[in-house]
């Protein structure tokens, strides 16, 4: 958690330093941008808070009072065809980013291993029932975005859980804090009320810092990157879709409602570019990643990252050329 603070300082600080050194990059002084950075991280917390205790209740739920063996009874056996169905399971579990990762540490707990685990992750707020109607609500059936977005989540989530399935040391995924909180898991005792109260507690102090410094990040990197600079190049087929990429990773806004943030950018972007920022969005901006980071290394979300990125760039232009 360290590190991860140290990191949200040091871009902030970065990001004040270039607008220091060129203040014509803005046409608003940085005290009022730094209120206005101020209400927009509020305004991710705020929104993203609820579905971070759901998640975690949800986390217990599975932990704690699912008997032993009944969710493992219902997988496939295959490890394929396991992960397929975990990439589908986000559509009966209708909770956003945030609070997949608490329900994703809850699945480990029980013994999912770290792919199966980031299969369901990386899908689970793609496929959410919300997000499907909001997307549909936002664009229809207009340019494939519905249809490319639900299919992108699907094979990028599966893809990402071969990678990591063919690693030779799964623990080395995650960080040693989480191991330790999986085996403390592992050998809890007492009445389920109590088991419950503690795992809560343990959740929600894994999960709530991190909450917190990707949302201040979300916020300040919102006003100190000039928006024009963005919008200007949303007409290059190729630009446009890097661009779209960068901005979802930063905005950081809630998939069930990304969508109509992305219906404002319509008339200067391309479909493909539309379709690389409700992809990336959900499964690596910077507020997905700090709460990640509680769980698995800077490494493993570096190459998820990577994959990601390099994915939805490829759908992107896809799109832009076939639909």
């Amino acid at each position: 958690m360290a590190i991860l603070i140290g990191i949200g300082l040091a871009v902030i600080a970065a990001l004040v330093a270039i607008d220091l050194w060129a203040p014509t990059l803005f046409s608003v002084d940085l005290p009022d941008r730094a209120q206005d950075g101020l209400t927009l991280a509020l305004s991710v917390l705020i929104e993203a808070l609820p579905w971070v205790i759901l998640g975690v209740t949800l986390s217990i739920a599975v932990q704690v009072w699912l008997p032993s063996g009944v969710l493992e009874r219902l997988m496939p056996k295959r490890a394929w065809a396991r992960r397929m169905v975990l990439s589908l399971l986000g559509v009966v579990v209708p909770v956003c980013e945030c609070g997949n990762v608490p329900f994703a540490r809850g699945l480990m707990m029980r013994g999912f291993t770290p792919a199966d685990t980031l299969t369901f992750l990386v899908a689970a707020p793609i496929v959410n029932p919300i997000v499907i109607i909001t997307t549909h609500a936002a664009f229809g059936w207009d340019g494939g975005i519905l249809i490319a977005r639900l299919v992108g989540g699907f094979v990028v989530a599966n893809l990402i859980g071969w990678v990591f399935s063919r690693h030779p040391n799964p623990d080395a995924l995650l960080t040693e804090k989480f191991l330790a909180t999986c085996d403390a898991a592992h050998h809890a005792h007492g009445a389920k009320t109590e088991r419950t109260l503690t795992q809560f507690i343990i959740e929600l102090r894994a999960v709530m810092p991190a909450l917190v410094v990707g949302s201040a990040l979300a916020g300040a990197v919102q006003v100190l990157i000039p928006r024009e600079a963005l919008i200007a190049i949303g007409s290059n087929p190729v630009l446009s879709i890097v661009t779209m990429m960068m901005l979802a990773m930063i905005v950081a806004i809630c998939s069930n409602v990304d969508a109509f943030f992305a219906l404002s950018f319509a008339s200067t972007f391309s479909s493909g570019s539309i379709v690389a920022f409700l992809v990336v969005g959900p499964i690596v901006d910077v507020k997905m990643l700090a709460l990640m980071r509680t769980t698995f290394t800077t490494r493993t979300l570096a190459i998820i990252v990577a994959i990601v990125l390099l994915f939805a760039f490829v759908l992107g232009i896809g799109v832009n050329l076939f639909v």
